[in-house]
């Protein structure tokens, strides 16, 4: 009898259990329709409203939207008339002007749009007010395929005039990712240039090759006589360091250092400090793994390789970067590199004590994919987005 009155209350439990659940569920599920439905209507709201939903209240600056419907903004230049021209990745040059963006330039040269290529970086020569040179860097057309190039054209009455490619990279590649490509001119006119590995790890390693490079040049296109690698057979002259990815940002600070980005492969973005004739390390040592999660290499520094100053795992997809200085606007940012983050969709602050890095800080998380981030005139912080495509200012609270 004890054990049949022991089996009526465990199912009579049993069932009051499940008939609890039952009623805690019918009250339960519409409010989790309800919640859901918001979510789908936030997700479906016009992404320039972006800006709106993901500002955090506690920034100390504001966000001023200068541009809206730019397809894949690539890179910036600031005229010195307070303009700024800003380039698509379809081969598209813009001007914007007062808030609004002209129709296209004329004067590009032919770009590939393939993959990750198309018109990529553009610069002012540091005497433009005098000579008028602006640099294109673009994925240039090889038959059916495309190699990084650099060109020069003198900008007058709104166009680029005279347009001259100086510099195409060699080997081109069937591939369509890891063109680069950013460009800093230094004190003495040399223009720098970076080249992506074109997909081909171990050609970063090959100083046969311009693959996964950084470049330097005269202003006129010819080879400087001090480039670590003159006069050595079978070695690119133009080639400056090596061992690189693919870097996408790239500054050099008042003092003359050059910094660059690159992008990892799944986790191990790095920050490198440039300097002439070293090697950066891809493929042979990485942070990183492959895509498909096998090992690259398991070395993360070896002898002769210089090692960055800063890596991210997981991957941040880093693109564009400016260097905080002398900043009347944002004072507590002077030293500091802002990185813009494709896939982390944020500006990440790297505060730095000369090459150290001493902190990071995520700015804007979850506002948009930064394809580039300049500090100009004035000390205003600009930035380009994709998916939305705009051009947005940052300014300091009142």
């Amino acid at each position: 009898t004890m054990c049949r009155n022991v089996e009526y209350y465990s199912a009579f439990r049993q069932a009051y259990f499940s008939l609890s659940c039952y009623t805690i569920m019918r009250k339960l599920v519409p409010l989790i329709l309800i919640a859901l439905l918001i979510q789908l209507s936030l997700a479906c709201q016009p992404k320039d409203n972006l800006k709106e939903q993901f500002l955090p209240k506690e920034t100390s600056f504001l966000i001023d939207t200068l541009a809206s419907g730019l397809t894949n903004p690539w890179g910036m230049a600031f005229l010195p008339d307070g303009r700024i021209l800003i380039t698509e990745r379809r081969g598209i040059i813009r001007i914007w002007d007062k808030g609004k963006l002209s129709e296209p330039v004329a004067g590009v040269p032919e770009v590939a749009e393939v993959g990750q290529g198309g018109l990529l970086d553009i610069a002012l020569h540091p005497d433009f007010e005098q000579n008028g040179y602006v640099y294109l860097t673009f994925s240039a057309p090889a038959g059916r395929n495309a190699s990084t190039a650099l060109a020069r054209a003198v900008w007058k009455n709104n166009a680029l005039q005279g347009t001259e490619v100086l510099f195409k990279a060699s080997p081109v590649a069937d591939k369509r990712h890891h063109f680069g490509s950013r460009m800093v001119f230094d004190a003495d006119g040399h223009v720098y240039f970076t080249i992506g590995d074109r997909g081909v790890k171990e050609d970063a390693q090959d100083l046969a090759k311009h693959s996964g490079s950084v470049i330097r040049l005269n202003a006129d296109g010819s080879i400087p006589e001090d480039n670590p690698f003159v006069g050595q057979a079978g070695n690119r002259p133009e080639i400056w360091s090596y061992g690189h990815r693919n870097a996408q940002g790239m500054v050099i600070t008042p003092e003359g250092v050059i910094m660059l980005h690159e992008h990892g492969p799944k986790g191990g973005d790095e920050v490198n400090v440039i300097r002439k004739g070293l090697n950066y390390g891809w493929p042979l040592t990485t942070f990183g793994i492959d895509y498909d999660g096998s090992v690259i290499s398991k070395d993360t520094i070896l002898p002769g390789i210089e090692p960055p100053i800063h890596y991210w795992v997981p991957s941040i997809a880093p693109c564009g970067m400016a260097y905080v200085y002398d900043n009347p606007l944002f004072p507590n940012w002077n030293n500091s590199l802002l990185v813009g983050a494709l896939a982390g969709q944020h500006i990440c602050r790297v505060e730095l004590e000369g090459e150290r890095v001493m902190r990071t800080e995520k700015l804007l998380e979850g506002y948009a994919r930064f394809r580039d981030v300049r500090q100009g005139p004035g000390g205003y912080i600009y930035a380009l987005t994709e998916s939305p495509g705009l051009l947005i200012r940052l300014r300091p609270k009142p």
